[in-house]
């Protein structure tokens, strides 16, 4: 055994490839990917309340949805395996999105189930990727800034799928003004309470839809005030290195 050999710590990377912060350093992609990432969740909010419900907005939503995920992975750099697994679901999801526009086949509940299944992968691997991005460069950067704005804006749709799949699902309506709970009316209503701005022209009637709504009301808040705070106020800034 040679001497660097010994000198190597258990269990670290023996492949030779340089660890995820120094490919992050050397990849000049990852800004695109970032602006990109944004641009998608953006353009999903954007289709939701701007395009009248039917099979080209659910489609389209579905595929915006998949590439925000894609582009989540890709930034966090997970393994191979957790990239195949994103494929997969996206996929599968697009799939779900044109058998229930073209077909009926799959109910709008099951629809809206799934959307909020894989909008939920994406804050996770954007809070890694953000992360990773932080540590490689020693400067937090723009990239870093339209990664926990396009979390901020994921989490909002999150909610906005849950309030509408619990709509489709549940039997009664979400709402108490009642009418039917478009995702054009869930995703306004799961902004405003992620917000706090709270109009009040939709309310949640049962108590797993105020559990829902104060819970969303509270991470929206709390991570304005501190993880996208912290972050804008120090754009540019170098940090100290360890």
């Amino acid at each position: 055994m040679s001497a660097a050999a010994e000198r190597r710590p258990a269990g670290a990377d023996t492949s030779g490839a340089p660890p995820p912060e120094d490919r992050a350093r050397g990849d000049g992609r990852q800004p695109q990917r970032f602006a990109l990432l944004l641009c998608s969740v953006v353009a999903s909010v954007a289709v939701l309340g701007a395009i009248a419900a039917g099979a080209v907005q659910q489609v389209v939503v579905s595929v915006l949805l998949a590439t925000s995920l894609l582009l989540s992975f890709r930034i966090a750099r997970v393994a191979r395996q957790l990239m195949v697994l994103a494929v997969v679901v996206s996929v599968a999801v697009v799939a779900v999105s044109v058998l229930r526009a073209w077909t009926g086949v799959v109910g709008d509940g099951e629809a809206r189930l799934m959307n909020a299944l894989l909008v939920s992968l994406g804050p996770p691997a954007v809070g890694l990727g953000v992360i990773r991005n932080l540590r490689a460069h020693r400067e937090v950067r723009l990239e870093a800034v339209m990664g926990v704005l396009s979390l901020y804006m994921l989490l909002g749709l999150l909610f906005a799928f849950l309030y509408g799949a619990i709509d489709r699902l549940g039997g009664d309506p979400f709402f108490v003004q009642g009418g039917d709970a478009t995702v054009a009316h869930c995703v306004y209503f799961s902004f405003s309470t992620l917000t706090t701005a709270g109009f009040g022209d939709f309310t949640a009637r049962t108590d797993l839809g105020h559990t829902l709504t104060v819970f969303e009301a509270l991470v929206g808040q709390i991570y304005l005030v501190t993880v996208v705070s912290l972050i804008v106020s120090n754009l540019g800034r170098r940090t100290a290195a360890r």
